[in-house]
Order: structure tokens, then C-alpha cells, then sequence
């Protein structure tokens, strides 16, 4: 049995070695039942004639890995390659496209992207990823998403800018990058390998670049939390400007 101590030691060693939130500590209170790793990180690939269009930035490759089943897309927009910030739009799927329903600033990992990401590279995975578990150190604020609420959900120590992290992980949901989908962010399955990394949420932001995860407000955490729906199939396409465009 993890003690308090080392659960929290075991979290914040975490930081260096996956990404921000690193899986390390067991679920206690997700309201689902558990899935069996999948293989894959992402969401399946679908042929280009079958994919949505109208995502602003997106290209045809990118937009081919959209399931047609996809009526809601977080966009998460980095402003370069190299770069720390980025935007976060939500989207939902109409009869003729794609509607635009909010648009917020974020922080995306202190050294940008990478379409191979590795843990510790400081860098956010590059693709499209389901949507399918959230936790929180708060109490549920509303979401449809499987939520576990408990004290895993600590974010020890400062950023990169000398910023606290207390409260990041007062809300979260879990990106399908290298998890297994179904049980709580906080689960370390890791089908690709541990060096692959893991752990990538959106989080509540703290004011400076993340270790690979996307950090908005926390209101914007709350409405994200509210809007998103695991009957619209929900995915997050992200990755620098150039990226995603191809």
C-alpha cells in the first residue's frame, strides 16, 4: 500500500520524468469501471473523404484522423514549434461543418511540440486523442466526463517561471496520449512504454509553460469540463500552427 508520503514523493518525481500529471497515484473514487489498455493513443484514422472539414488551421491529414462518429473537437493551436503558448477552441459539429463555441489562451509544454513525444522532452504530443476521463482535487463541477475526485490530484513544488502549481490539478481531463481510456487520469498504464511519457491533461493554468500538458483558467477548465460529452465522441486535435495544417 502507497503511504501519503510516497504517493506525493512518486507524483512529483513524476513531473520530470512523464508529463504534468504522470499517472502515479491509483484511482479511489473514478465512477466507471476500468477498460482494458488500448493500443493505440489516438483516435482511430478514417479515410480523408469521410473526414469533417472546416476546422480552422486543419489540414487533410490531420482531419482524416477525426472519426466521422466526432461531434465535438477541442483545437489546441500552438503559436510555433518551440513555442509555450498556444489557443484552445471548442468546437462542435453542425449538418454543414463545424460551429465555433469558445476560444481561450493557454500554455501548451516550456519547449513546444513534437509529433514523437518522449517523456522528459518538455515537449506536447502532437495528433488527435479521445476524451474520455477527468478528475479533479475539487468536487465535480458538472461534467458528463467519468470524474475522480480525490487527493491524488496535488501539483507539488513551482513552474518554470518561479509560479506556484498549487491548484493545477484542481481540475483535469485526461488526452488519450499513451493511456489506457476508462479509468482515472491518475492511472500509470502506459501501452506505448513508460518512455513514451504520459500524463497529458488540460489542467488548470498556473502562469507559465507546462511539462507537456495544456493549461487554461480555471473557468475555462469548468466550461470545458460542463461542455464536453462522451456520447459526441469527444477528441482534442493539437499541435503547432505548421503541424496541424498539413
Amino acid at each position: 500500500m502507497i503511504t501519503r508520503i510516497s504517493r506525493g514523493a512518486l507524483l512529483a518525481a513524476s513531473f520530470l520524468l512523464t508529463g504534468c500529471g504522470g499517472g502515479a497515484v491509483a484511482a479511489t473514487g473514478h465512477t466507471t469501471a476500468q477498460a482494458a489498455p488500448s493500443p493505440s493513443p489516438s483516435a482511430a484514422p478514417v479515410s480523408a473523404e469521410a473526414a469533417p472539414s472546416q476546422l480552422p488551421g486543419v489540414g487533410p491529414r490531420m482531419l482524416a484522423r477525426i472519426s466521422p462518429g466526432t461531434r465535438q473537437v477541442v483545437l489546441v493551436t500552438g503559436r510555433g514549434a518551440n513555442s509555450p503558448r498556444s489557443t484552445v477552441g471548442l468546437y462542435a459539429r453542425t449538418g454543414t461543418g463545424w460551429r465555433a463555441e469558445a476560444n481561450w489562451p493557454a500554455h501548451n509544454a516550456l519547449r513546444g511540440w513534437s509529433a514523437h513525444h518522449m517523456g522528459g522532452d518538455l515537449r506536447s504530443p502532437i495528433g488527435v486523442y479521445t476524451l474520455s476521463d477527468a478528475g479533479g482535487l475539487l468536487s465535480d463541477p458538472g461534467t458528463k466526463l467519468p470524474y475522480d475526485h480525490g487527493s491524488g490530484f496535488v501539483s507539488p513544488g513551482t513552474g518554470f517561471e518561479g509560479e506556484s502549481l498549487a491548484g493545477s490539478f484542481d481540475y483535469v481531463v485526461a488526452i488519450d496520449y499513451n493511456r489506457a481510456p476508462g479509468t482515472s487520469p491518475l492511472d500509470w498504464t502506459r501501452p506505448l512504454g513508460a518512455a513514451r511519457g504520459g500524463g497529458i491533461w488540460f489542467h488548470v493554468d498556473h502562469g507559465g509553460p507546462t511539462h507537456g500538458c495544456v493549461s487554461i483558467a480555471e473557468s475555462h477548465m469548468k466550461e470545458l469540463l460542463r461542455t464536453l460529452d462522451p456520447a459526441r465522441h469527444p477528441v482534442v486535435v493539437m499541435g503547432d500552427a505548421d503541424s496541424l495544417r498539413h
